[in-house]
């Protein structure tokens, strides 16, 4: 493969997967090469269906570069559109395209696939663009829902220009890497803690303590892609996640956090794939929770007054809080330290795993996180044994495999 034709390696949610994209006459067609790179960056092996409308927006040649690969436009000896896929993506997809889907029409290779699909159970999901008032219209609430009864999944952007258009390649690849891996077995519910604790000490002002909550955001997006169920409970955060999370509880000071967290482990949480609830079967403690603070005065203190001396009380341990609830789940702790030598982090983290009975503990070092010549992080079993990581990748992949420690 030439430099030109290949994409830099993002991640493996679709590491080996044969992917079929077909893409439609839509507008949004134009979008298919980001979308096509973007997949490619995720480790799928691509292949592309054109419809002839499709040719209107954009050329074959556009998506051979692409994708890397021959697009199929016209019908061959071949049958190509009759290969076994893991995985179908239809983005565009027209309001004709899927109208035609439901109702078995196959008059064309892209329709004949999609039909294939449907019958051999590969994972298929669908990206509507359309015209504001083709999307209200009641027949296109029905043909959608008749696409979420034959079990394919449907991902959509909000209105915007009159408009629903498609979402964005990333929020795609994203939901497409989810749509395959959630078949996958042993997938778990999954809670997530992440981002800052702030805490006013008037009506103005604040503490708060230094995470940006980036490091539980790819945590989070890697699960997702995997294909398990996750829900973020997220503090202060100058970081944001690089797509759309489905079930993100904002939960800023500490106490909210703690009552967030309570509510999830109670089992009030909103799963994507389990609407009646149910509680975590792992928990992720990545917040970086607010350890002291004191209760605000009444309105402002005023500029220019004298020493303001504020008392800080020890506030409560969130995984302490939780643990009646949530001691039959995969417990994973974090443990951040300053000026220590690698061996007393190493000690620390064996510390808070014997006092809270945790399954893991996530320990940094505060000048190694962004330090490209060191470990990006260490995780610490209860037997002692220590597993250092290079890099997110490597941190994200680590995390998951200790989700199934317990199966």
């Amino acid at each position: 493969m030439s430099s030109d034709l290949g994409v830099d390696t993002q991640g493996d949610s679709l590491a080996g997967r044969n992917v079929l994209l077909v893409v439609s006459g839509g507008i949004a067609a134009v979008e298919s090469v980001k979308l096509s790179r973007e997949i490619r960056r995720h480790g799928a092996n691509l292949s592309i269906i054109m419809t002839k409308d499709a040719h209107k927006v954009i050329t074959p040649l556009a998506l051979s570069w692409a994708s890397s690969s021959p697009i199929i436009t016209e019908w061959d000896s071949e049958m190509s559109q009759l290969s076994r896929f893991d995985g179908v993506l239809v983005a565009p997809a027209t309001r004709n395209t899927i109208s035609k889907h439901i109702h078995g029409v196959m008059d064309s290779p892209a329709l004949m696939a999609l039909s294939a699909a449907r019958g051999n159970g590969t994972p298929m999901l669908f990206a509507p663009s359309m015209h504001s008032d083709l999307f209200d219209d009641p027949v296109t609430t029905e043909l959608l829902d008749s696409l979420r009864d034959e079990g394919s999944d449907i991902v959509l952007d909000e209105f915007s220009e009159g408009r629903m258009k498609q979402p964005n390649h990333i929020q795609i690849a994203a939901n497409l890497g989810r749509c395959i891996n959630k078949h996958l077995p042993n997938r778990k519910k999954v809670a997530i803690t992440l981002g800052a604790n702030r805490a006013p000490i008037d009506s103005v002002r604040a503490i708060q303590n230094a995470s940006s909550g980036a490091t539980g955001w790819r945590i989070a997006e890697h699960l997702y892609r995997m294909g398990h169920d996750v829900v973020c409970i997220a503090g202060v955060t100058s970081s944001s996640s690089n797509f759309v999370l489905p079930s993100v509880i904002r939960a800023g000071t500490p106490a909210a956090m703690l009552s967030a967290c309570l509510d999830v482990a109670s089992g009030m949480a909103i799963w994507i794939d389990d609407s009646s609830g149910g509680k975590p079967d792992a928990w992720i403690h990545a917040a970086a929770v607010l350890d002291y603070y004191t209760d605000p005065i009444s309105g402002k203190k005023p500029s220019g007054d004298s020493d303001w001396r504020l008392q800080l009380a020890p506030g409560p341990k969130h995984i302490d809080e939780i643990s009646h609830l949530s001691k039959d789940c995969v417990r994973i702790g974090f443990k951040l330290e300053v000026d220590v030598s690698v061996e007393e982090l190493l000690n620390r983290a064996s510390a808070q795993i014997n006092r809270l009975g945790t399954d893991a503990c996530v320990a940094n070092l505060k000048d190694e996180v962004h330090d490209p010549n060191t470990p990006r992080g260490r995780v610490v079993l209860p037997s002692g044994e220590v597993l250092e990581m290079l890099d997110d990748a490597e941190l994200c992949r680590t995390i998951e495999s200790l989700l199934h420690i317990r199966d």
